[in-house]
């Protein structure tokens, strides 16, 4: 706080000893003991008001890059799940609508080629003979 050396203190014990008597100088003395005492608590919860408001300063700033950000990513997620919605729904609409005949295809499908049966293949050797 103050940069008060030895020979100052030495210096103002010897005036304060000749200005107010050695009979009053003891309690004067722990009178501002008490004030010194006072002054620096006093100035030490000044700094630590000061630490936290800084702190919550910071503590706000944080919270609202977050929030932000956090804004940010669910915007871009709506914005994909839209695009994604319209796609699928275009999909399923394409999906959905009849195919145009070709023309030059008949009207009617043509017979189904008939297909061979094999011959039955007996598993056990009685049945082969």
């Amino acid at each position: 706080m103050f940069d008060i050396g030895f020979s100052e203190l030495l210096v103002i014990g010897l005036v304060a000893l000749i200005v107010i008597g050695p009979e009053r100088l003891p309690r004067v003395a722990r009178t501002v003991g008490h004030l010194a005492g006072r002054l620096q608590r006093y100035v030490n919860d000044v700094k630590a008001d000061i630490n936290r408001e800084m702190e919550l300063d910071e503590l706000r700033k944080m919270r609202d890059e977050m929030q932000q950000a956090a804004t940010e990513m669910e915007s871009s997620v709506r914005k994909e799940l839209g695009e994604t919605e319209q796609a699928l729904n275009q999909a399923v609409t394409e999906a959905a609508a009849p195919a145009p005949a070709p023309a030059s295809a008949p009207a009617s499908d043509p017979e189904p080629a008939p297909h061979k049966e094999l011959p039955e293949k007996s598993a056990t050797p009685e049945a082969r003979g």
